[in-house]
């Protein structure tokens, strides 16, 4: 395994050296760029079109995703003890979770099912975009792309990014879930809240050019516990970072105003998340790349968290276990991902000076993220356990955990509320609804 052998090489250089067009409609590639074939060692299948709708078993809007993988076994188990067996398909974050947890964090291998899907009109899109879409001057934003992928053969660290950040997520997101906050002793505290999202550039009625510079609008309301309930946020994104920045309000409950909040970006701190996720880290990555330089990697085969439809099975206090969850409810498999690394511009500040991402071949979705201090030292890791929201359909981290290695806390995101799936896909809501006064209605 590892990176590329000789033949995926090839056949990676020749897609990068022609029309995306051509490999698209001979079937080389997915409509989204990623490698149809699977690889030589047949660990990882070919893509045959993912999951395109709810299986059966599936109740509706609001009801938990059956697993459509159920049966499956895991093939293998990499634990402290056999690390370096697959040290070679294991990014530095999983190999220093071993390491900090040699007694209980174990990555259980599942055989891969490259589940991922997008409906037809998105697929259309990102055709249209592998011929007009563009980096902005500097690469702070995009231009000339809608409704897809914008660089589905990308060629730069930067176009990786932005297939990430602008990957279809559907057109309009409803969630009512729960954040943990768990420490070393393995208790945690729940934080509960509402959100809804708007993705202007997946409007269908839109185009590249009445975009307006928004990538998407969001608030979210926090419900629980009651010392932090009634604050809440709302997000302008934008497309070109330098052209508009990010806007943001929060909720003052005290005063019972809607203040703008200028710094809610890049380190940040999260305050809610008890210090151990900032701004940019939300979603993996977002925001404005402009404190980093960017590097494209390139491709290799590695373990990532695939298909996790069982993390929401049984009690929130046995999933969230001391230094991580119950890892025999996380399923990882073999796949295909684009790394690339972020290493901090020497006039800019952050807390982080380096970061690695991988990326699903596939989805664009990024399942692992790397973070370095200052020091150059593996701080934190930060996972993504994708599935198929097949009702959408769309690949997304289904629960999110943001691991600090140093001090042994971690934080998730996405947790399920009284058994219901958290978050469910809506008809397009109006842009009217994602206004500062809006938020106050919101939040009441």
């Amino acid at each position: 395994m590892g990176w590329f052998n000789v033949n995926l090489a090839v056949r990676c250089t020749l897609a990068l050296a022609l029309p995306f067009g051509v490999f698209a409609q001979e079937g080389e590639l997915t409509p989204f760029g990623a490698q149809r074939a699977g690889n030589d060692a047949g660990t990882i299948p070919a893509w045959e079109g993912g999951l395109t709708k709810p299986i059966d078993g599936y109740e509706g809007p609001g009801a938990m995703h059956p697993d459509p993988y159920a049966d499956d076994e895991p093939l293998y188990t990499v634990s402290a003890a056999n690390v370096g067996q697959y040290a070679d398909q294991l990014s530095a974050g999983l190999q220093g979770m071993l390491k900090r947890y040699p007694d209980s964090f174990r990555i259980p291998v599942y055989p891969s099912r490259r589940s991922h899907a997008a409906p037809q009109w998105v697929y259309d899109n990102t055709r249209k975009n592998a011929e007009s879409a563009q980096l902005s001057d500097g690469g702070n934003g995009i231009e000339g792309a809608y409704g897809g992928i914008p660089f589905p053969q990308p060629d730069s660290g930067l176009e990786v990014y932005w297939n990430h950040v602008t990957r279809w997520r559907g057109e309009y997101i409803v969630s009512t879930d729960s954040d943990a906050n768990v420490y070393q002793d393995g208790k945690f505290t729940l934080i509960t809240r509402n959100t809804e999202v708007l993705f202007h550039y997946y409007q269908r009625e839109g185009s590249a050019e009445t975009l307006e510079n928004r990538l998407f609008s969001l608030k979210s309301a926090v419900t629980a516990p009651s010392r932090l309930a009634r604050s809440g946020v709302l997000v302008h994104e934008t497309l070109n970072q330098d052209e508009a920045p990010r806007s943001a309000w929060l909720y003052d409950s005290g005063r019972r105003r809607v203040l703008r909040a200028p710094l809610l970006a890049f380190d940040m701190s999260v305050s809610n998340a008890d210090g151990l996720r900032t701004a940019d880290d939300t979603d993996m990555i977002n925001g404005s790349p402009s404190r980093f330089d960017w590097k494209l990697v390139g491709k290799r085969e590695m373990l990532i968290p695939y298909n996790n439809y069982r993390l929401d099975d049984g009690e929130q206090k046995e999933l969230l276990q001391a230094g991580h969850m119950d890892p025999g409810r996380t399923r990882f498999e073999l796949h295909r991902v684009w790394v690339i690394e972020a290493t901090l511009k020497s006039d800019w500040r952050h807390v982080y000076s380096k970061r690695v991402f991988y990326l699903d071949e596939d989805s664009w979705s990024a399942a692992i993220a790397d973070q370095y201090d200052k020091s150059g030292k593996l701080w934190r890791v930060s996972l993504a356990f994708l599935k198929n929201y097949y009702e959408m359909p769309a690949t997304l981290p289904a629960v999110y955990a943001f691991h600090d290695l140093q001090s042994g806390r971690y934080h998730v995101q996405g947790l399920a509320k009284n058994g219901r799936e958290p978050m469910t896909t809506n008809d397009p809501a109006n842009v009217s609804q994602f206004s500062p006064s809006a938020l106050s209605r919101f939040i009441r």
